[in-house]
């Protein structure tokens, strides 16, 4: 498997751990706030293979404890739970993220035990799911089914949504608590513009909105928190 980026050090992407974070080239989806486009688009050269990172791997026993795995999409890669399986036999944890769309490879993860940690991205209401994932329409019975995967078979698992303004609106906040009302907890977390966001003029929400929108998930989720806003 290639790998298409590599942050040897991380506090943030992996709830309890000192993590590096391997980032895997293509998505489903074309998000038009997305961070990473150029990894769903049109991925640059890749900076190592698997091979040669868990040879990283093993040069950083006792520094790092977890193994955070984004992309992109990695659940396309069908390498993907060979590589997790190599990861864990190395000693060291896994988190991984996704947008959903691969339920059956999602699940083959979990039965074999081969995350600790899922953080799955609920984009927008499903009435707004296309609109927000940049593309004309979208079949959301493969994203249902993760999410109902996580709630009963993760040992651990976070639901997240970006705060676009531009996309999201209270209800929009109601319909995503319907759609996971019950999960163990959820993370709404602001846009951020930079370089590499594909179209221009998106803007986070104002804070006490954001707070707003915290509060209505609440009644769903009650382990909700804000990521991302000071």
């Amino acid at each position: 498997m290639l790998i298409h980026g590599l942050q040897k050090m991380t506090l943030l992407d992996f709830p309890g751990r000192v993590a590096c974070t391997v980032f895997l080239a293509g998505c489903d989806w074309r998000c038009p706030f997305c961070h990473n486009y150029e990894l769903a688009v049109s991925p640059s050269a890749p900076v190592m293979t698997s091979e040669e990172f868990l040879s990283f791997l093993k040069g950083r026993k006792g520094l790092l404890d977890g193994v955070a795995v984004t992309g992109g999409e990695p659940c396309l890669k069908k390498e993907l739970p060979g590589f997790l399986t190599a990861v864990r036999e190395a000693g060291f944890s896994v988190k991984l993220d996704t947008n959903g769309c691969h339920p059956d490879m999602l699940r083959n993860i979990l039965n074999n035990s081969l995350a600790d940690y899922v953080a799955m991205d609920i984009k927008n209401s499903p009435e707004k799911y296309a609109l927000t994932v940049g593309l004309p329409e979208v079949d959301l019975s493969p994203v249902r089914e993760s999410v109902h995967i996580l709630m009963e078979c993760a040992p651990d698992y976070e639901f997240r949504t970006t705060l676009v303004d531009e996309l999201h609106t209270a209800d929009d906040i109601r319909a995503i608590g319907e759609w996971i009302r019950g999960a163990r907890r959820c993370f709404l977390q602001a846009f951020h513009d930079r370089d590499s966001v594909p179209f221009a003029d998106f803007h986070a929400p104002k804070a006490e909105i954001m707070r707003q929108y915290v509060s209505v998930l609440r009644e769903y989720v009650p382990e909700t928190q804000l990521r991302g806003v000071d």
